[in-house]
């Protein structure tokens, strides 16, 4: 199946934190108000999920529908991007398969299912008159599709179907629902991993299956035996090794032990906490030491993979990444009009307030590049100031890792923070008080610090 028509595809891949602020940033303030020819572009935001959902949250919401209202931690994107008009934005439910840099084509695998289009071949179910809008059932497919813009905005997996969007928001659900089954019977859980997303994930179940303990005490004789394995010296190597130690304090006191300078190896069974198949499976942990653990569960944190094995390989640096400029966010090598942004990409480290700072200087970017890629508009628009916007990415020390749902360590832009401020900016419902501004869009409002007005001549 083909798609191409006579309005310009700004294609998006990847619903996340880049994808749909990208989305919305275009439609408010480029497509909107800003182009000639608005009604010429169109944005197809294309997403692995229908459902975004607050990725940071995963510690704790895999424990329990309780933890968190559903309605809240997974939205509707489709239904995110209802306000705007229907000729401009269209989503589509699939997965890039393909990307051709020299056709300027993506291709795009469909599941089979229901989806709301009015483009997509299928059979045609259902005929809203009142909403203009018409039900198409799919067969699976392949959709390829034209871009005159593409931003990659993919992000990365992570080893553990636990801790992220890797497929679709069902699936993660019945991820979740198969390792809640396990929990009542576990007495050994062994993580590996000791960044923000093993941290997060051992505090979260030690204070779930063992108590809160006391104040920087241990639990006294815990039900469950919880193991973080961290290859290096101290776990959460971007924080100061104070705060690395406090953190470990606290893991304490909900029964985690710590065991650094230690590298996985290999597990039995082959797969153990990556696959649906051996997601609960008991697992025996080996050391590169030749140290052997035996666990119910284990529970891979080891850093994530970026979503990238339908990009050309000449566009990908040696840890999988999209080679991107690290000031305008362009994809040199992929031709004009091409961008990446977000865990995806090697302009920044992967951190949600960092891709938050990158999306106005990548929108404002696409914008001058649109502009002066065609005749008309350098005819009719004159700038009073039309160089790139540029992204610098701050280096300081800025990371939050909650433990449990009342203590926690980090640092803001190099300051270290106490606890309560852990609780309060993250560790109460890990970001989702920030995230329906984002989802649906308020977030983006007009910068003040953006270009000259454009000037009609009519």
């Amino acid at each position: 199946m083909g798609f191409s028509a006579p309005q310009k595809n700004i294609v998006i891949l990847g619903g996340s934190y880049s994808g749909v602020s990208t989305a919305h940033y275009l439609l408010k303030h480029v497509l909107q108000n800003i182009l000639p020819d608005k009604d010429l572009y169109r944005i197809l935001l294309v997403s692995a999920s229908s459902e975004a959902m607050c990725r940071p949250a995963c510690p704790r919401g895999m424990l329990s529908d309780d933890m968190f209202p559903q309605e809240k931690l997974f939205v509707s994107i489709p239904k995110s991007f209802e306000k705007y008009p229907k000729a401009r934005f269209h989503f589509i439910h699939g997965i890039a398969t393909e990307l051709n840099t020299t056709n300027r084509t993506v291709s795009i695998s469909l599941p089979t299912g229901t989806v709301r289009e009015d483009y997509l071949r299928g059979i045609a179910t259902e005929l809203d008159h009142t909403k203009q809008l018409a039900t198409i059932r799919l067969s699976a497919g392949t959709l390829k599709i034209d871009y005159c813009v593409l931003v990659i905005a993919t992000g990365a997996s992570t080893p553990s179907p636990l801790h992220g969007l890797n497929r679709d928001a069902d699936d993660l659900r019945t991820s979740w629902r198969k390792f809640r089954s396990a929990l009542p019977t576990a007495k050994s859980i062994v993580i590996a991993g000791g960044g923000p997303a093993g941290i997060e994930t051992a505090g979260e179940l030690g204070e779930y299956l063992n108590g809160h303990g006391g104040w920087l005490r241990r639990t006294t004789d815990p039900k469950v035996s919880i193991t973080v394995v961290t290859a290096g010296p101290n776990i959460l190597p971007f924080l100061r090794p104070a705060l690395a130690e406090k953190a470990e304090r606290y893991l304490t006191a909900v029964g985690v032990t710590v065991i650094k300078n230690a590298r996985v190896k290999r597990v039995k069974p082959e797969g153990a906490g990556r696959t649906d198949d051996a997601l609960i499976s008991k697992t025996t942990v080996i050391f590169d030491d030749g140290r052997v653990l035996e666990a119910d569960l284990y529970i891979p944190a080891t850093g994530t993979i970026p979503n990238t094995k339908f990009i050309p390989k000449p566009l990908l640096t040696s840890d999988g990444r999209v080679e991107n400029d690290p000031m305008t966010l362009h994809v040199r090598k992929a031709g004009s009009l091409v961008y990446a942004v977000g865990d995806v990409a090697t302009y920044s480290r992967p951190a949600i307030h960092l891709i938050l700072k990158a999306i106005p200087i990548l929108c404002q970017n696409i914008e001058r590049d649109l502009i002066l890629s065609t005749e008309k508009g350098r005819q009719m628009m004159v700038w009073e100031k039309y160089e790139y916007r540029i992204f610098k990415e701050d280096t300081r020390e800025t990371q939050l890792v909650p433990i449990g749902k009342n203590k926690g360590v980090g640092a803001a832009m190099g300051w270290s923070l106490p606890s309560p401020f852990v609780w309060l900016l993250k560790g109460r419902d890990y970001w989702l008080w920030t995230t329906a501004s984002v989802w649906n869009g308020r977030q983006w409002k007009l910068p003040h610090d953006r270009w000259g007005q454009w000037h009609l001549e009519e």
